[in-house]
């Protein structure tokens, strides 16, 4: 037998006002606060475009995040907030105003939870909403002027959702503070990447993210405004190369780029997390930054980086990495005399590295042998992986053993020693699971590891490895012939 539950007064008062096909500024001047959210959230659901751009107009708190609303809204309902943001600005709609901020990320999703009855915690909604915005929304984006606070990922073409806020937003940049917090823009054009830049104010921007392969004129026309992001928390570059469709780069135009590049860095008091990802700079050049850095980072990520040993000298008096929690090399050929001044480097780190990656970088046994006192005294390691380099068996022996001292390693990754593989660099699968048997022991000998893999190199034909783990699997090639 079912039961009958009948609507509140509250949706029925909802359902009447949405049944309307517009409503007036004087019906909600009289409209209670506490009513402005279920009441937003129901023309939203119902695609009432007017309704919704009058109370944003007339909006009666200190914040509107609409942007968990937008997420799959589509354009129509994203233009119907950016004209009541309008009407806000041009007309005198409501004396009782507050709003302060409009944030369009895909946040504060308590917000509405709680006032829509979601969310039954014991804090008030009013108490509930003030919580969730104030953890969200920086103090700096708190002031006067109405702000716009918004994320931006864009790859490789504008959807229309972002074109329309972008083209409304360039129109309105004196009038409207826009801040965004996060941006990652990958392969587009460098007059577009200025030109997006250009629209939001750089000292708002905490994390960016750019790819391109236009690296020159990127460089040239990107330093000024790098210099301006006082605020920058974290910053990934990527994927920059030095061919072009017209040939490669001059030397010393690059070498006047990455300067100019390279020397902003000497302003961003804030940054913590730095990934540079690419063959972008000469031997010698990174030096520059790590003379230029001036705040302590929390992680470094250095991917395809040609390092020469000056670079790594600079590395290692830099006091700026000595809090360094993160450290990781990609791709990254180390010259033959840099391993002292990345030894001194890892004895600094000691006590607060977390992870350290060393994958793809070509290492030998006595580059590692180098390093392998101050690895021994890296206590606050949980991570680690040293695969795709070429270590004989007798030293990844080595390794393991200071391995085995540190406790609180939870997830560990080798490299299989050479002698697994034939004189054409083909896995010898018997060699391979007992030597990877034996170098296992040496950790369970001293501690039972949770996390572990030693792994091949990638197979050329089926592009996948041989792993030894708590489960050993062969590459597909393997596979097969076992078959």
């Amino acid at each position: 037998m079912s039961t009958y539950n009948p609507p509140t007064l509250l949706q029925l008062a909802l359902e009447g006002v949405v049944r309307k096909d517009s409503i007036d500024f004087s019906n909600l001047e009289d409209l209670p606060i506490t009513l402005f959210p279920p009441l937003f959230i129901k023309a939203f659901n119902s695609r009432h475009t007017e309704i919704i751009k009058k109370m944003v107009a007339t909006w009666p708190f200190p914040c509107l995040p609409v942007g968990a609303l937008l997420k799959t809204a589509g354009v129509e309902m994203l233009q119907a907030v950016l004209n009541g943001i309008d009407i806000l600005l041009t007309q005198n709609v409501s004396l009782r105003r507050k709003l302060q901020v409009v944030d369009l990320r895909d946040l504060h999703h308590d917000f509405w939870d709680v006032w829509t009855g979601k969310n039954n915690g014991i804090h008030s909604a009013e108490k509930g909403r003030k919580e969730q915005i104030s953890k969200r929304i920086p103090k700096y984006a708190l002031r006067r002027r109405l702000k716009v606070v918004t994320d931006l990922s864009l790859f490789f073409s504008l959807n229309k959702d972002q074109t329309c806020f972008l083209q409304w937003a360039q129109q309105r940049n004196e009038y409207v503070r826009l801040c965004c917090l996060k941006m990652n823009i990958i392969a587009f054009p460098v007059e577009i990447i200025k030109w997006i830049l250009n629209i939001f104010h750089p000292n708002y921007i905490e994390e960016l993210e750019i790819h391109t392969n236009q690296v020159l004129s990127f460089l040239s026309c990107f330093a000024p405004c790098f210099g301006q992001m006082r605020n920058l928390l974290r910053f990934h570059l990527c994927q920059m190369y030095l061919m072009s469709g017209s040939g490669v780069y001059r030397f010393a135009e690059v070498k006047k780029g990455a300067a100019k590049f390279l020397s902003q860095f000497s302003k961003l008091k804030c940054l913590q997390h730095l990934s540079m990802n690419g063959d972008y700079f000469s031997r010698d050049h990174m030096k520059h930054l790590f003379r230029c850095l001036k705040s302590p980072l929390e992680s470094l990520s250095m991917n395809r980086c040609q390092l020469s040993k000056s670079d790594f000298k600079h590395m290692s008096d830099c006091q700026r990495l000595y809090q360094l929690k993160h450290l990781q090399f990609h791709g990254v050929e180390f010259p033959k005399s840099g391993f002292k001044s990345l030894q001194i480097l890892l004895k600094n780190v000691s006590e607060t590295l977390q992870t350290l990656k060393f994958e793809h970088c070509k290492m030998n046994d006595s580059q590692l042998k180098v390093l392998l006192p101050a690895l021994s005294q890296c206590s606050q390691l949980t991570m680690v992986n040293f695969c795709d380099n070429d270590f004989s068996n007798l030293v990844l022996k080595d390794l393991l053993k200071c391995m085995a001292n540190l406790s609180k390693l939870c997830v560990e990754q080798y490299p299989a020693p050479l002698e697994c593989y034939d004189h054409r660099r083909n896995v010898v699968v018997e060699e391979f699971v007992q030597l990877c048997s034996d170098l296992m022991d040496i950790l369970i000998a001293k501690r039972q590891p949770k996390t572990i893999i030693f792994a091949t190199d990638t197979c050329s034909h089926c592009l996948r490895r041989c792993i030894y783990g708590r489960k050993t699997s062969l590459c597909l090639c393997w596979q097969q012939r076992e078959v």
